[in-house]
C-alpha cells in the first residue's frame, strides 16, 4: 500500500514497473477506485511504468471536506507525479479521469506527452443532471442508486454473467457520498473546450458503443479539438471499458503507446 500527502490530502496510489520505464498513468472514472484497471494491468508491454491512484474521496484516499472542484483533482494528481519524479506522462484517463487529464495537460504541459481519453467529455453533463444526482446522493445515499448506475456502467449481458457485477456495486456503494456528489459538483461547474481546443499534443479517444453516461459522440467531439487526434470504438461495452472489454481497451491502448513511442 502506497500512499502521500499531497497538498494536505492523503492519496492513496500504486506504482508498478520498472523506475526508468515509460509513464503510464490513469485515472478513474466517478464512484471507482484504480482496481477498475485490473484487468488490463497483465495486458499491457513489459518495461512500461504504470502509475494508478484514487482521488480524493474515492478508494482509500482523503476526502478533504466539501470546498473544492475540479482543479483540486488536477492539482492532485501534479502534486502525485511530481512527488514521484514523473513528467512526460501518457496520461489515460476515464470519464472524470479524462476530465482531469484534459486539465492536467492545460495546466502542466510538462507532465503530459500524450493523452487517452476514455469515454469522457470536455463537458460532460448539463447542470440539472448533476444537481439531482447530488441530491439523491446526500439524501438517498449511494446504495439506492447503485442498479441504476450498474446500468449505465455495464451493458446487459455482462452484468448478468460477469462473477464480479457483485464487487463492482460494491465498489460504487461504498464510496464516500462526500467524495460521490464532491466530484459530481466538480464534473457541473467544468467545461474545459476552449483549454482542450487549444492542446497540441497525441490524443487518442475511446469509447463503449453502448456507453449511455458519455456516448461516442461525445467522445469524438472532445478528441476532435485536438489536431490529428484518432478515435477508436469499443464493441460490446458500457462506460467503463476496462472492466468489460479489458482485452480490446488494452490492444487500442498498446497501439498507441507504439505509436507514440519515439514523439
Amino acid at each position: 500500500m502506497q500512499a502521500v500527502s499531497i497538498r494536505g490530502v492523503g492519496i492513496h496510489y500504486d506504482d508498478h514497473g520498472p523506475a526508468d520505464g515509460r509513464p503510464l498513468v490513469f485515472s478513474n472514472s466517478l464512484g471507482t477506485d484504480f482496481r477498475i484497471w485490473d484487468r488490463v494491468m497483465p495486458l499491457l508491454p513489459e518495461g512500461v511504468r504504470v502509475i494508478r491512484y484514487d482521488k480524493r474521496g474515492h478508494g482509500l484516499s482523503d476526502l478533504p471536506g466539501t470546498e473544492w472542484g475540479m482543479g483540486d483533482h488536477v492539482a492532485d494528481l501534479a502534486g502525485l507525479l511530481d512527488h514521484l519524479e514523473v513528467d512526460c506522462a501518457v496520461i489515460c484517463g476515464l470519464s472524470v479521469g479524462g476530465v482531469i487529464a484534459q486539465g492536467l495537460a492545460a495546466e502542466r504541459p510538462d507532465l503530459v506527452r500524450a493523452l487517452i481519453l476514455c469515454d469522457t467529455g470536455a463537458k460532460i453533463g448539463m447542470p440539472d443532471l448533476w444537481d439531482q444526482r447530488i441530491e439523491m446522493t446526500m439524501t438517498e445515499g449511494l446504495e439506492a442508486m447503485a442498479d441504476g448506475v450498474m446500468e449505465r456502467w455495464f451493458t446487459e449481458p455482462f452484468r448478468t454473467t460477469d462473477p464480479g457485477m457483485p464487487l463492482w456495486r460494491n465498489m460504487l456503494a461504498r464510496t464516500t457520498a462526500g467524495g460521490y456528489a464532491g466530484t459530481c459538483r466538480a464534473l457541473r461547474d467544468t467545461d474545459l473546450m476552449e483549454s482542450t481546443s487549444m492542446l497540441r499534443l497525441p490524443c487518442l479517444g475511446i469509447c463503449g458503443d453502448q456507453d449511455l453516461a458519455t456516448p461516442p459522440d461525445l467522445v469524438r467531439e472532445t478528441v476532435g479539438l485536438i489536431p490529428n487526434s484518432a478515435f477508436t470504438l469499443i464493441r460490446d461495452a458500457g462506460h467503463i471499458p476496462c472492466v468489460e472489454q479489458p482485452e480490446a481497451l488494452a490492444a487500442a491502448i498498446n497501439a498507441f503507446l507504439a505509436e507514440t513511442a519515439s514523439l
